[in-house]
């Protein structure tokens, strides 16, 4: 790979003309995100500039802000559903035909005749990024530190996309150069074996990792700023692409030209020596980030999502090590497709003091696009103060006085006012993530560009990462010490954030503590695939949302409705009457109803598995996955037609599609 790019260093300067033009002429265009000015003239004297290497690298954030790129296709409701425990709920659950893998090949909501795809916009950043660093490597002082954080930036930034890639597709073009203008046949890339791009991004994030300082000592603008990387990413992405490299995966039992359904579940690494030290690599990186950061784990679980909301990217009071940085003002759909669910009803104008709304109705309210499978909420422990803050059984509402409010009974014999706003009881086919709100944020949201930062990895991550690859890399035997560290001191400590006591750490207990710590972050489809369980935790979560809604099995018992009663907390309107949800009993295990029940004193009942004599969580109705379908054989999106048709035959597609 290295002769490789030393290749592509010998060739023409028009490579850097044609493509290092474009990726500044674009980096220009997302001024919001380095507010640096454009050099009137293009040519290779821009890689002396450290300021010019810097808009190029803003190339690659602008893709990340393209219509279908991270801006809303690959934020949250297009991938990781649907899981054991989120579901994508929008149209009504018709969008779940992308998480039970009747995904269109052709045109469709993620895929369109014009090539404006996540395929062809990953693959635009990583080219992006390969003009970056083959110009960094043969043009700039890489003894300078300051292009070495570039270099390290755009090393990353590169192995984020590929990893991306992989997860989406398994395998995919290991383009590790820029296409040099020589030759036209060198547009196409040929389809490689996933292992391939693992050991060149092995390579290239231990470099990264060596270039690059801890968030504070980064040079300029990137000095600790959350949507900057710095060494904690790349080393933080080196233990996350280790633990997928020494995983499970669907993949070719052969890898074959023009694609095959010979596909099986399989270790990425046949050598049980090789897996073990991708485990003690991860060890290490993970390690490194602990000793330099653990005053990142934040004493307050909500806090963490409440500072995202509220825009602190102080990478010092922040928990996260990355998240793609949506500025005021730029795009992003992440709280819009993920966030706690707003109706229509809701006045723009009227949550707390965001300005919002004031738009397109349709489009400027929160979808509430991902959900949580209700079944997950009787799985945490009642003391688990995660709960609360990633399951809303609610959304706002707001009741005009005019019957335009859908819930005529959530304040029964109720002299209240009207004109107020309220949390509505939602089905439990639609409970809300809660992670991401409106009413935590602190500046204007209009349309439905709410431009809250995408996570991509958090302090949390690294402890529970560590705690995996310590018993991996012991062959299921958590040793009691690497490198200063124990398994279980870094599970401990995600535990005691979130109130609960110690638990010996195994591979289960990891597996769990992962689902409910990071719910709703897009980890859970892809943790469960590198486990190999995938089909095993899809079929037991169908059958328990079965049992949920027969109230047999686990549930046994369950109540038929919920009992609950408001508060008035006006701070949350900026004008008029607000009323929160105060306590609600019959969601929760060993619920009874409230001995005091009267509903003229306050108490509201509603019936919460059937409205109508329709079940909400009819199995007919509410799927996790298409019946009959093989889910092993449907763990990834196939490459979209448009791609394929383009690729002059270097791309296909495998696992039957």
């Amino acid at each position: 790979m290295k002769n490789e790019v030393n290749r592509a260093f010998k060739a023409k300067k028009a490579k850097y003309l044609i493509l290092g033009a474009l990726a500044l002429t674009l980096a220009a265009c997302e001024k919001d995100f380095f507010e640096t000015e454009s050099p009137s003239a293009m040519n290779t004297s821009v890689f002396l500039s450290s300021s010019s290497v810097e808009q190029a690298i803003g190339g690659i954030y602008n893709i990340f802000g393209e219509d279908k790129s991270f801006r809303n296709r690959l934020c949250g409701g297009y991938v990781a559903m649907n899981t054991d425990i989120e579901y994508c709920n929008k149209s009504g659950g018709q969008a779940r035909e992308a998480s039970i893998y009747s995904l269109s090949k052709g045109t469709g909501d993620l895929s369109t005749s014009n090539g404006k795809d996540p395929w062809g916009y990953l693959t635009a950043a990583i080219e992006r990024a390969n003009v970056v660093i083959d110009g960094i490597r043969q043009y700039s002082d890489t003894t300078d530190a300051e292009f070495q954080y570039l270099l390290g930036e755009a090393l990353t930034l590169r192995a984020f996309c590929f990893l991306e890639m992989v997860k989406l597709w398994g395998d995919v073009p290991a383009t590790f150069h820029a296409f040099d203008g020589q030759d036209v046949a060198d547009l196409y890339s040929m389809k490689a074996d996933r292992n391939e791009i693992y050991e060149q991004l092995r390579i290239d994030l231990k470099e990264a990792a060596r270039l690059m300082p801890w968030s504070p000592d980064c040079p300029g603008k990137a000095a600790n700023f959350t949507g900057r990387p710095s060494k904690a990413l790349a080393l933080g992405l080196l233990a996350r692409m280790d633990l997928m490299y020494a995983g499970l995966a669907m993949r070719p039992n052969v890898f074959t030209v023009g694609g095959t359904k010979d596909c099986s579940i399989q270790y990425n690494v046949k050598d049980a020596t090789a897996r073990q030290a991708l485990y003690q690599e991860a060890v290490w990186a993970c390690a490194q980030i602990i000793d330099e950061e653990d005053y990142k784990l934040q004493s307050s679980f909500e806090k963490v999502f409440r500072d995202l909301c509220a825009d602190v990217t102080n990478y010092k009071s922040s928990e996260f090590i990355w998240a793609i940085p949506f500025m005021d003002g730029a795009r992003g759909q992440v709280l819009a497709l993920c966030g706690l669910k707003i109706s229509t009803n809701v006045p723009g104008a009227m949550i707390n003091t965001v300005s919002y709304g004031d738009g397109n109705t349709n489009n400027t309210k929160v979808q509430g696009m991902i959900t949580v499978i209700p079944t997950f909420l009787w799985k945490y422990d009642p003391k688990d103060k995660r709960r609360d803050v990633t399951i809303c059984p609610f959304g706002w509402e707001y009741d005009n006085g005019n019957g335009v409010s859908s819930d005529s009974s959530a304040f029964p014999n109720s002299t209240l006012t009207e004109n107020k706003l309220y949390q509505k009881m939602l089905a439990p086919s639609s409970w809300p993530l809660g992670k991401f709100r409106v009413e935590w944020m602190t500046r204007s949201y209009s349309n439905n560009e709410d431009c809250i930062d995408m996570p991509v990895l958090r302090y949390a991550d690294v402890l529970l990462m560590f705690a995996e690859a310590a018993i991996g890399s012991m062959e299921g035997n958590a040793p009691s010490n690497l490198y200063g560290h124990t398994a279980q001191e870094c599970f401990d400590k995600v535990r005691k954030r979130a109130g609960l006591s110690s638990i010996p750490v195994t591979m289960d207990a990891i597996i769990d503590e992962r689902a409910f710590e990071f719910c709703g972050e897009n980890i859970r489809k892809y943790d469960l695939m590198r486990w190999g369980i995938l089909k095993e935790k899809l079929e037991y979560a169908t059958q328990q949302v079965a049992d949920l809604d027969k109230g047999t099995g686990d549930f046994a018992g369950r109540m038929d409705s919920a009992y609950y009663k408001y508060r008035q907390d006006n701070s949350y309107a900026i004008k008029g009457n607000a009323y929160v949800v105060d306590t609600i009993i019959g969601i929760h295990p060993g619920d009874k109803k409230p001995a005091d029940y009267d509903k003229t004193q306050g108490w509201v009942r509603k019936a919460i598995y059937v409205k109508d004599n329709k079940r909400h969580l009819d199995p007919n109705s509410y799927v996790l996955f298409k019946k009959g379908t093989d889910i092993n054989m449907r763990q990834y999106w196939p490459i979209f037609d448009v791609n394929v048709n383009a690729s002059n035959g270097k791309l296909w597609n495998d696992y039957g599609y």
